[in-house]
């Protein structure tokens, strides 16, 4: 007879594009129970332990009488904390070298996109105009990062060693070498010094709609090159889009860049898409990676499993 293997619920109910078949694979000495093909009989959830989520159904947990620990799919736990009915258990968000790297490339590359002018060069290769445009270098522009977890100060040291003068700011003071930190109370001054604003904050409801006119009203201009910037890879429910639009219109903004929005998809409907100083990205600047997440969620079980203490657990009290 074969060994009984330990239930394991996984992909329960992943909204988007988030691929959930690929779990299966890397739980080898685990049960799999993937929810969104719908085919379970709710008597298999007596004994599941662990989920794995991404904006789960709101009926969910209800089901899972035997849960101990939830795992989120993503960096943000904000779709976790939403449902009225989740259980007072664990949550654990998705923290990896993976997710890191690669929201600090969409970062870098937003900033540098902005600072060598690509929207324009593109509209000028369009219409077939060779225009030179002034070039300041990086140093000359502060990239002002809001949210110093490990995706901010791994990106806030990535934008520094490509020349950027960078500062950055948290509800409490970091110390990042070389990175002018402020809290806070320091929010204005902060602001001041920024041309352009990495928004990695998490959603929280101090963070609903942070990004708005008044705070874009408090940035920087560059003499040289179409700025203030905005630049959001954290969380859509932080900005206020119709403020983003009508900055972008009457020149408050010169130009943004953003991977996250209010309502996902973005409708269609949004003159977002094509605002000629709009980079648009489908909330993919750091998309989790399935081998990656079960990495994860793996090691996290055996810590428990072994009696040792859950890493990145989520404080609820300020939702991150």
């Amino acid at each position: 007879m074969a060994e009984q293997k330990s239930p394991l619920l996984l992909a329960v109910q992943f909204a988007g594009e988030r691929k959930s078949d690929s779990f299966s694979e890397a739980f080898t000495d685990r049960d799999v129970i993937n929810l969104n093909d719908g085919t379970h009989h709710p008597e298999i959830f007596h004994g599941v332990k662990y989920a794995i989520v991404w904006k789960p159904d709101a009926k969910l947990f209800a089901r899972l009488p035997d849960l101990e620990i939830i795992f989120s799919a993503g960096a943000g736990v904000d779709h976790i904390l939403q449902s009225k009915d989740v259980p007072d258990l664990p949550i654990v968000r998705f923290v990896d070298p993976t997710l890191t790297t690669r929201m600090s490339e969409w970062v870098c590359l937003q900033c540098l996109s902005h600072l060598r002018q690509t929207k324009q060069y593109d509209a000028s290769q369009s219409k077939q105009n060779w225009n030179e445009r002034p070039q300041p270098e990086a140093k000359e522009i502060t990239v002002g990062v809001m949210g110093l977890g490990i995706l901010g100060q791994d990106a806030a040291r990535k934008l520094k060693m490509l020349g950027f003068t960078v500062i950055g700011w948290s509800r409490t003071k970091k110390q990042i070498d070389g990175v002018e930190c402020f809290d806070q109370s320091e929010i204005d001054t902060f602001l001041a010094h920024c041309h352009f604003v990495v928004g990695l904050l998490p959603l929280t409801p101090d963070t609903k709609g942070f990004y708005n006119r008044p705070l874009f009203l408090k940035l920087k201009s560059h003499p040289e090159i179409a700025t203030p910037i905005f630049i959001n890879g954290g969380r859509g429910g932080s900005q206020v889009e119709t403020d983003i639009i009508s900055c972008l219109e009457d020149g408050i903004l010169g130009g943004v860049s953003l991977d996250v929005f209010e309502q996902e998809p973005l409708s269609l409907d949004s003159p977002l898409w094509s605002h000629p100083a709009a980079i648009i990205t489908p909330h993919v600047a750091a998309s989790s990676d399935a081998t990656a997440i079960s990495h994860h969620v793996n090691r996290q079980i055996q810590r428990y499993e072994a009696g040792e203490p859950l890493e990145h657990l989520v404080d609820r009290q300020i939702g991150y």
